[in-house]
């Protein structure tokens, strides 16, 4: 049974995120925090998905 409803909106190859389907390259989530960890953000890399939480061995 899968306890995930794949969102078709959100695209996403972090497996390594609770949220994402690691099956399939969609997250979850409904929606998602995008945030950025410099002062003055000029590119992609400079952005993060506040919304990641890292996988555990017990989640869905």
């Amino acid at each position: 049974m899968d306890c995930k409803k794949k969102n078709e909106n959100i695209r996403c190859t972090v497996s390594q995120c609770r949220h994402n389907l690691v099956t399939e390259d969609f997250c979850s989530l409904d929606c998602i925090s995008v945030g950025t960890h410099e002062d003055n953000p000029t590119v992609p890399e400079c952005t993060d998905c506040n919304s990641f939480m890292k996988r555990t061995g017990m989640d869905c």
